[in-house]
C-alpha cells in the first residue's frame, strides 16, 4: 500500500498515475505483472487456472510488502499439448506473442521502470523453460538492448561508462536484471508441496485462492489421466502451497 497525502492507494499501475508511477521508480519498488494463460484445464478447473494461481498470489503478496501490479497479460503461448483447438485453449503463435512483449517491454523501459518482474505458473515444471517462458525472457532481452542502444548508443557496454559492470551482475546496476521473469513456484517449493496440471496440486492452490474456479463434483464429466488426482485436492493442501509460494515470492522479488 501506498500513503500520499495521507489518502491511501491501491498500488495497481492501471489505476494510479504519474505521482504514483515517480514514487514507485524513486524507491525501486517492484513493478509485478502476471503472464497468463485461457488453457483447458477438464471439465473441473477453470480456463484461467494459471493466470488466477499467479494473480491471486500477486495479490497476497502486496499484503505482506510494498509492490505495484501491473495488468496481467493473458492470452499467449498456451499450447495445444493438453487438447486441441475445440476445447477452448486460445494459443498465440510464440513470434506473434514475444513481438507484442516486445512493444510493451520496451514502452516500460522508457516510461523509466528498471524493477520489473514477470510472473508465470503455465508449463513451469522443476523450473524448465518453455515456448511461452522464452518468449517472456527473449522479449525482455531484446527490449533492454535496443532500448541502450538507442539511448546510449552502439558500443555503449565497451564505453568506460561500463567498466564496473561485471562488479555489479545480478545488481540494480546491471541493465539486464531491469526485467526478470520468475514461476510462481520455485523448484524448492515445488518439490515441497506438488505440482501437476489440473490435478491435486493446481487444484488445491487454486482453491485456496479462488474457491469458485474449482468444481471438484465435476470431475467425472470428461476423463483425463492428469485430472485423476484432482480428487484428493483440499483447501488445506492448497494453503500449505500458497503459504511456501509467498515465502519464496517475498524473498524473490525485491
Amino acid at each position: 500500500m501506498l500513503i500520499l497525502c495521507k489518502e491511501t492507494y491501491t498500488m495497481e499501475l492501471n489505476m494510479s498515475f504519474p505521482k504514483e508511477v515517480k514514487y514507485v521508480q524513486e524507491n525501486r519498488i517492484p513493478v509485478v505483472l502476471c503472464g497468463g494463460t485461457v488453457e483447458y484445464h477438464g471439465p473441473h478447473c477453470s480456463y484461467g487456472c494459471d493466470t488466477l494461481v499467479a494473480e491471486g498470489l500477486i495479490k497476497k503478496l502486496a499484503e505482506k510488502k510494498e509492490i505495484m501490479i501491473a495488468p496481467t497479460i493473458y492470452y499467449s503461448p498456451s499450447s495445444y499439448a493438453v487438447a486441441d483447438e475445440t476445447s477452448g485453449t486460445v494459443h498465440i503463435e510464440e513470434d506473434v506473442f514475444e513481438a507484442y512483449l516486445f512493444q510493451i517491454f520496451t514502452s516500460m523501459l522508457y516510461a523509466g521502470h528498471r524493477n520489473v518482474y514477470v510472473v508465470i505458473h503455465h508449463q513451469f515444471e522443476q523450473e524448465n523453460l518453455k515456448p511461452m517462458t522464452l518468449s517472456y525472457m527473449k522479449a525482455s532481452q531484446r527490449a533492454i538492448m535496443r532500448y541502450l542502444e538507442n539511448t546510449q548508443g552502439k558500443g555503449w557496454w565497451g564505453s568506460e561508462n561500463y567498466a564496473s559492470y561485471y562488479d555489479n551482475l545480478d545488481g540494480s546496476d546491471d541493465p539486464f536484471s531491469w526485467i526478470k521473469v520468475i514461476p510462481t513456484m520455485s523448484t524448492e517449493v515445488q518439490n515441497a508441496t506438488g505440482y501437476d496440471h489440473a490435478g491435486k496440486y493446481e487444484c488445491s492452490i487454486l482453491m485456496s485462492l479462488y474457491p469458485d474456479a474449482v468444481k471438484l463434483e465435476r470431475l467425472g464429466d470428461i476423463k483425463h489421466w492428469f485430472t485423476e488426482s484432482a480428487a484428493e485436492a483440499s483447501k488445506e493442501i492448497g494453503d500449505e502451497m500458497v503459504a511456501k509460494s509467498l515465502e519464496y515470492l517475498e524473498k524473490k522479488i525485491v
